[in-house]
């Protein structure tokens, strides 16, 4: 067995050449043979007692070739990258050169590389203060939800639907005349303005009188995510049957000690306060980071390479797929209803991906530069945090190498981003 490693014309991307003997080649085709042979069905013999000459006879002598070379060529690959000591950051471009019976298996494999990080500068770099602080409108606002989450809807008997009500109405669409699927339903309860229905529908309910009945016009989205309707006049036939409003709650002592935990209404507000002031400092922190590692990043070149563009888009679409799973949906329904492409969905996921990858690379970057580590005592808090967080024995976790490692690295990368804002020049 022996490789070849050369660079090719770009940047970090390496060929490498890989020749197997031929009698490595030939187990493997024998290895082959033996998990296959019970499929085949050659007259003269029971199914799957063929031997190996007859079946190569039958079927040609590269029946075995295409499973042969995955067989050897997998773990070669793997094999050799590791003893060459390459970071191999994209999925192998493979080429067979000669793959014969009798011969040494010869095949190359293009690859993209680790990329090298030239860090600029990461000590000293100058921020703006970023700084948050609570004012009595946030408060109010806050306030004002609580009001909104503890209203009560009350009927209305004696005007007509007005913005802000919620009407309880039947209705059916139709398209040219035509009943289409979804159209229908009895005693919904529909928020006038909150837009949930297609543009130009609520509008048109306010005014209506309980009991009153009404044929509305509309016209569906050109992008609406039923091909069958985009685009389409519409024609609703509606009843309303009842027509209710939200009555908020006063802002008592009494209002303190229902929605809360306190027994009057100063105190309530001091507790908001303070949770807004915490809020405020949390986003304070991000953003900061965030700034940091952006002026990090602008001054450190890196020709990253698209292999791991590639592979963060994919963990992105993973992420949207298990987000999706939760409401009931899949990515390709996703995709059709925001009408893209899969191409076009991944072509928008490139700049953020890049960034991703940059960062990633760049604090990975300050962590050797800087021999930065992560204590045994945070990575044990952080087990010990995701143990009670997720229902699990924090001694079970302890075991899990792989778990270890990659709350290691990410502590690592935290103490990075702390490493750079601490040493920051922040004005």
């Amino acid at each position: 067995m022996s490789i070849k490693v050369e660079k090719t014309e770009n940047a970090n991307e390496v060929k490498l050449s890989f020749t197997v003997e031929a009698s490595k080649f030939e187990e493997a085709i024998q290895k082959v043979y033996a998990k296959s042979a019970k499929y085949f069905n050659i007259p003269g013999f029971r199914k799957g007692k063929a031997p190996y000459k007859m079946v190569e006879k039958q079927y040609g002598v590269e029946i075995f070739y295409e499973d042969a070379f995955n067989e050897v060529a997998g773990e070669v690959y793997e094999k050799e990258i590791k003893e060459a000591g390459l970071e191999v950051v994209s999925k192998p471009n493979v080429d067979i050169e000669q793959m014969e019976k009798g011969k040494d298996l010869i095949f190359t494999a293009v690859v993209q590389t680790k990329p090298e990080v030239k860090l600029g500068k990461y000590k000293g770099i100058e921020l703006k203060k970023i700084e948050y602080n609570v004012e009595d409108k946030d408060i109010d606002e806050e306030i004002k939800r609580m009001q909104e989450r503890n209203a009560r809807l009350v009927n209305v008997e004696d005007r007509a639907v007005e913005t802000n009500d919620t009407a309880i109405i039947d209705f059916e669409g139709f398209v040219d005349g035509v009943a289409f699927e979804g159209g229908k339903a009895e005693n919904h309860e529909l928020v006038i303005g909150s837009n949930t229905f297609i543009p130009g529908f609520e509008e048109q309910i306010v005014g209506m009188k309980i009991d009153e009945e009404k044929d509305i016009n509309v016209k569906f989205p050109e992008e609406y995510f039923s091909k069958e309707l985009a685009g389409k006049d519409a024609v609703f036939k509606i009843k309303l049957h009842e027509i209710k409003k939200k009555e908020l709650p006063e802002v008592d002592d009494e209002f303190a000690k229902d929605v809360s935990e306190f027994d009057t209404v100063k105190e309530l507000k001091a507790s908001i306060k303070e949770k807004l002031e915490e809020q405020n400092k949390n986003k304070e922190k991000y953003e900061t980071e965030e700034e940091a590692i952006k002026a990090v990043c602008d001054n450190t070149k890196i020709d990253i390479p698209s292999g791991m563009v590639e592979t963060e888009i994919d963990n992105m679409v993973r992420d949207i797929e298990q987000r999706l799973q939760y409401q009931g949906l899949n990515y390709a329904q996703y995709l059709q209803m925001m009408g893209k492409t899969e191409a076009d969905a991944r072509n928008e996921m490139k700049e953020q991906a890049e960034i991703q990858v940059k960062t990633k690379l760049v604090l990975e970057e300050i962590v050797k530069e800087e021999k930065i580590e992560a204590s045994e005592e945070d990575v044990k808090a952080k087990l010990e945090e995701m143990a009670t967080m997720y229902g699990r024995d924090a001694k079970e976790l302890e075991q899990n190498e792989s778990l270890k490692l990659y709350i290691t690295e990410t502590i690592k990368t935290e103490n990075a981003i702390k490493y750079i804002v601490d040493n920051a020049k922040i004005k």
